[in-house]
């Protein structure tokens, strides 16, 4: 039987169907999510994709994170279950409190949208463990508000404990500090990133297919475990 991913849809989200299809190709079954359940359909991992939830109001993912599938994805999140999110995704995230820092407007305030050099700081995450630490990906980046911040304490818990798990490559473009593009939680099976790896999983679409990496490796991780 297939591995079952679960990607949510809010009321703005963009790139749900493109994280779907980045399930698919990985050999897991997509299912549909939405912002209103209260059941997450005995999925193996969850996808909070990238977008724009609820416009973006007060502040980006601060609406989507209060949501009823929020509330089970917490819960579920709390007793192991693997989640990844992306660009907004990263922001809701940091928003309910399952990944540490948040995300603000770029340096320069100026909307992003590039092919974006990573290097992988940490394969030791559930969506990371088919990378090598050191290793250099691109994937394609569009964000208006995905600079990491996160204060001293925060940050040097991050880098002491390899929680760092992805870096810009020459630089944040948006002013993340210390070119933080990604991060994860203490036991390494929820991941946030502001780049988007669902697009670069097919070569007839994205800059390369160094993407399908992460769904592929988290599907590694839920079989051996």
């Amino acid at each position: 039987m297939s591995m079952r991913i679960g990607v949510i849809t809010f009321p703005g989200t963009l790139d749900d169907a493109d994280a779907a299809r980045a399930a698919r190709r990985a050999g897991a079954d997509a299912v549909a999510l939405w912002h209103g359940d209260h059941d997450l359909r005995g999925v193996d991992a969850v996808v909070v994709p990238g977008g724009f939830s609820y416009g973006d109001y007060l502040r980006a993912g601060a609406i989507a994170s209060q949501a009823p599938i929020m509330r089970e994805v917490v819960e579920a999140a709390r007793r192991g279950l693997p989640v990844l999110g992306i660009c907004n995704g990263f922001q809701i995230l940091c928003e309910a409190g399952l990944l540490p820092g948040a995300l603000v407007r770029n340096a320069g305030l100026h909307f992003i949208c590039r092919d974006q050099t990573l290097r992988v700081e940490s394969a030791s995450t559930v969506w990371t463990g088919g990378f090598t630490t050191g290793q250099e990906i691109v994937v394609p980046l569009k964000s208006g508000e995905g600079r990491y911040v996160a204060d001293a304490a925060t940050l040097a818990e991050l880098e002491g404990e390899g929680r760092v798990v992805f870096r810009y490559v020459g630089g944040a473009p948006n002013g993340a500090t210390a070119d933080i593009a990604g991060v994860a939680s203490a036991d390494g099976r929820i991941v946030g990133l502001m780049p988007h790896p669902e697009h670069a999983i097919d070569p007839l679409t994205g800059p390369t297919t160094d993407g399908l990496g992460l769904f592929t490796s988290v599907l590694g991780a839920v079989a051996a475990a």
